[in-house]
């Protein structure tokens, strides 16, 4: 395997162990094992684990970038700009722990070096949202909320009450009308690790 390669399966161990975990929270040496790779090996690529954890918060904001820019160019006339977006915003969570580590990020505002990385990050969905898709300022605040409130639900593992709490299941009724049987199958239970 490349070096790339390797890269990119690290990159993606890492976002569930922080998705998981939180920066603080992690280890690279968790990193490691969930990559299946040596704990100096994911040094040797990343050096910190700050410098890790910046590298999994840069590929997850172009990972949501990447996946909102393809739907700006989809053919599908069947639904709204919006509503696609919001498509390829849960098919990310086939990224285990994405949207947790966005979330992470998010609460690191007074790190002196991931609060500035995350608020840059932010940002650039924000500008994304008003310069390239062409959203007002309210239907992007309203989409970025509602994105912030499926990472609040996916965080907290809520899917695994969807069946015994109606509150719940109205909730995700809700977020998720035409698509809750999609993301029951992905949404990460509150049994597993990462």
């Amino acid at each position: 395997m490349s070096s790339d390669e390797r890269r990119a399966e690290i990159l993606l161990a890492a976002h569930a162990v922080f998705g998981a975990r939180g920066y603080e929270g992690a280890t690279t040496d968790e990193v490691a094992r969930a990559a299946g790779v040596s704990q100096p090996y994911v040094v040797r690529l990343f050096g910190t684990k700050e410098s890790l954890f910046l590298a999994v918060l840069h590929d997850a904001v172009d990972q949501l970038l990447d996946g909102f820019r393809a739907e700006l160019t989809s053919a599908d006339d069947e639904r709204s700009v919006q509503d696609r977006m919001g498509a390829a915003y849960l098919e990310l969570l086939q990224v285990r722990g994405l949207h947790q580590t966005l979330s992470h990020a998010f609460l690191l505002g007074g790190h002196p070096v991931i609060g500035p990385a995350a608020r840059q990050g932010f940002v650039r969905v924000w500008r994304f949202l008003r310069d390239d898709v062409g959203f007002d300022a309210n239907t992007a605040q309203a989409f970025l909320a509602e994105g912030m409130l499926i990472n609040t639900m996916i965080g907290l593992r809520l899917i695994d009450e969807v069946d015994t709490d109606d509150g719940i299941h109205e909730l995700f009724d809700t977020c998720f009308p035409t698509t809750m049987r999609a993301v029951q199958d992905v949404a990460p239970r509150s049994n597993e690790p990462w």
